[in-house]
Parts: structure tokens; C-alpha cells; sequence
């Protein structure tokens, strides 16, 4: 009797998890053998892995991908290592948290005031006899608002792995004679690989679909395979191509999620 009752505790969960990953999972790939006229096909994938166009894309995708993870990560990390030393930690963090709680359109739309040629920071160009300069539309502030997006992500569990270490490694380290940066890249970071991991699924792998910030940041410049997917869906209607760069998407990261995956231990007294 009780067993059928743990069963109904999972219920939900599992109705949930069939509805809105599984089966939009495999909708995918059941449409990706599809082609535009709904004709069972395998040369959707052919086509993707022939095509230069859809290779580029792809080499564009994890390359914008990894610049956003790397920026993140030199700002993120000293960032959540000063936090986790502050007395009032928690306030801090909740002051990373916040941006997040702002609509992702609202931020952009932000950024477009900010970095336009009559925005704020052409405005001070002027103000200091500095000519306007083209800063909406290029490859550079596409990556950097990414990557502002993605900070908050990629501090937390970079927090979380800090606040685990016990301050008695540290005293051991400081008795031992070791200094501030042996001990920071002896002890401190490889402690915390598994924040640095765990942060670099969270961005490194919506990194690679972004299409609303390549569109309103990036313009037409921008071209990755998020795009590809959204003009093939909402534009081409070819829903089998969109669906085939679904799939390498899906693929792409599993495999980042399997190159970042770790056993994590138990937490340290």
C-alpha cells in the first residue's frame, strides 16, 4: 500500500517530464525525416552536413558559445571569490540574482538604448570630443551582452563550490608556507572545478541556440544555428531542416554535458 502511494508522488513529475521533454524530443527528431513536402527523408541530415553554409554556422555557434563561457568565467570567478569572503555574502548574492528577474527582451532593449549611435555611450563619446562609433551590430557587443546575460549563471555555482571548502584547508595551506596564489590555484580552484563545470553547462549550452540576442544585438550579422532553426520554422516553414539542426543542437549538448559532468562529494565539515 504505501509503495503505491510513493507511486502517485512520482506521478506528476513523470507526466510532466513525458509532456515537456520527452515528447517535444522526439517530435524533433520524428520531423527532422521529414522534408518540406512531409515526404520521409534521410536528406535533411545530408544536406545539413554537406551544405558549407550549415558547417560555418555551426563553427560560428560554438565559437560565439565559447568566447561568452570564457568571459563569463574570468569575470565570474573572481567575482563570486570576493563574495564568498564578504560578511554579508548573501545580500551580495541576491544582488547577482536580481538582473535575472528582468525579461531577457527588456535587457536587450536595454542594451540597444545604451550602445545605439544616439544611446548613452555615444553620448559620453560625444561629451568627451570622441566620435559616435558603431557599437549595435557587431560580433564584440553581441558576445559581451551574452555574456553579462550569463554571469549571474555562472556565478552561483562557482559560489556555491566556494562556500563548500573548509577554511581549514586554507589555514593548512597558509601554515605550510604556501602563498595567496599557490593556494588559490592548488587548492582553491581545482576544489572548485565542479562549480567551474557545472557553470559552463548553464552558458555554454543556451549559448549555442541564442537567436533573440543575435537578432536585436547582433542584427543580420549575427548568424548561428539558433537563427537557422527560427528561420526555418517561422520563415522557410521547412520544419524538417529546423528540426535536423534541433537534433545536432540536442547532440551538441549532450556531449558538452558529458565532457563537464562530475562526481560530485559530500560537503566538508
Amino acid at each position: 500500500m504505501k509503495k503505491s502511494y510513493k507511486g502517485l508522488f512520482y506521478a506528476p513529475y513523470l507526466l510532466w517530464l513525458a509532456l515537456f521533454v520527452i515528447a517535444p524530443v522526439a517530435l524533433i527528431i520524428y520531423y527532422s525525416f521529414f522534408d518540406i513536402h512531409h515526404q520521409f527523408t534521410l536528406r535533411n541530415y545530408q544536406d545539413f552536413f554537406e551544405s558549407g553554409t550549415y558547417l560555418t554556422m555551426t563553427a560560428n555557434s560554438v565559437l560565439y558559445a565559447f568566447l561568452i563561457t570564457l568571459i563569463s568565467i574570468l569575470i565570474s570567478y573572481p567575482m563570486a571569490l570576493v563574495i564568498s569572503r564578504l560578511q554579508h555574502r548573501n545580500l551580495w548574492i541576491l544582488l547577482v540574482i536580481l538582473p535575472t528577474w528582468i525579461n531577457l527582451l527588456l535587457k536587450a532593449y536595454a542594451f540597444i538604448g545604451l550602445l545605439s549611435r544616439d544611446g548613452l555611450v555615444n553620448s559620453l563619446f560625444s561629451f568627451f570630443g570622441i566620435p559616435a562609433q558603431q557599437m549595435l551590430f557587431t560580433d564584440t557587443s553581441f558576445i559581451l551582452v551574452a555574456a553579462y546575460i550569463q554571469i549571474p549563471f555562472m556565478i552561483l555555482p562557482i559560489y556555491n563550490s566556494l562556500t563548500d571548502i573548509s577554511d581549514s584547508y586554507l589555514r593548512a595551506s597558509s601554515d605550510l608556507g604556501a602563498t595567496k596564489w599557490q593556494t588559490l590555484t592548488k587548492i582553491i580552484i581545482p576544489m572548485t572545478m565542479p562549480g567551474i563545470k557545472s557553470g559552463i553547462q548553464i552558458v555554454f549550452i543556451p549559448s549555442l541556440s541564442l537567436f533573440m540576442l543575435s537578432r536585436l544585438i547582433g542584427g543580420n550579422k549575427i548568424i548561428t544555428l539558433g537563427t537557422a532553426v527560427e528561420e526555418h520554422f517561422l520563415t522557410t516553414m521547412n520544419w524538417g531542416m529546423g528540426s535536423t539542426i534541433g537534433v545536432v543542437l540536442i547532440v551538441s549538448m549532450v556531449v558538452v554535458m558529458l565532457f563537464t559532468s562530475t562526481k560530485r562529494k559530500g560537503r566538508r565539515a
